[in-house]
């Protein structure tokens, strides 16, 4: 049983996490791998706007997606985005990366590789996923300017689509660790965090949604 209180709290860090960028036409689109293929259905409808002419869709497998995704997460969303309609030539994959750096980092090569000037990107993750994502690319990627995108519904309806809403909250907790301590990695940029968002943080830290923080020792280390 959720209580009202972690409800309230987890509200808040998501809708902290979501940026609200309005979408725009990008050099490419980048669907960012997860167990969520809700990704590869706003990459696809916002390839169908018109809102970028490529998409990349990058991800290998994790513990979360080994069983739901066992081709890999990149070749699951371009499954998706191929019976949604988008044609086969628009479409590059990446079934490599195993983390959001990874992500980025071989994106940009198979780009590269495809001969595809990227001046911009417009950058699909899951909800809870916005602001980690893009403080991770203004880093590693600043030369392009960059549009957050995700799918716009609410926290509740969107723990109902994925049929675990404790999982959910562990997942929008961790994003939230990650924010306050990658830059100290050299991971992303510096953000403001309000002091009600880490609160709330921090009480659903102590009401247990914690399997998706990165253990202390890493946490903690030198720089974070």
């Amino acid at each position: 049983m959720i209580s009202a209180q972690a409800w309230a709290d987890a509200r808040l860090l998501w809708n902290y996490h979501r940026l609200h960028h309005e979408p725009r036409p990008c050099s490419a689109a980048v669907g960012l791998g997860s167990h969520d293929l809700g990704v590869a259905d706003v990459t696809a409808e916002l390839y169908r706007r018109g809102m970028a002419p490529v998409i990349v869709f990058t991800g290998a497998t994790s513990p979360t997606t080994r069983a739901r995704m066992p081709r890999g997460e990149a070749v699951h969303y371009r499954e998706r985005a191929l019976q949604l309609g988008v044609p086969d030539s628009a479409v590059l994959l990446e079934p490599r990366a195993t983390n959001t750096g990874e992500n980025i980092e071989f994106t940009k090569a198979v780009l590269a590789e495809a001969g595809v000037t990227v001046s911009s990107v417009l950058l699909v993750s899951k909800p809870y996923e916005e602001r980690r994502s893009y403080a991770m690319m203004q880093k590693l990627w600043a030369e392009v300017e960059v549009v957050c995108a995700s799918t716009s519904m609410g926290l509740e309806q969107y723990t109902d689509l994925i049929g675990d809403a404790r999982m959910v909250i562990d997942m929008i907790v961790g994003a939230l660790q990650r924010v306050l301590v990658f830059p100290g990695w050299d991971l992303a940029i510096e953000q403001d965090v309000p002091n009600n968002v880490v609160a709330a943080y921090e009480r659903l830290c102590v009401a247990g949604f914690t399997s998706r923080l990165l253990p202390a020792d890493v946490a903690a280390r030198p720089g974070a």
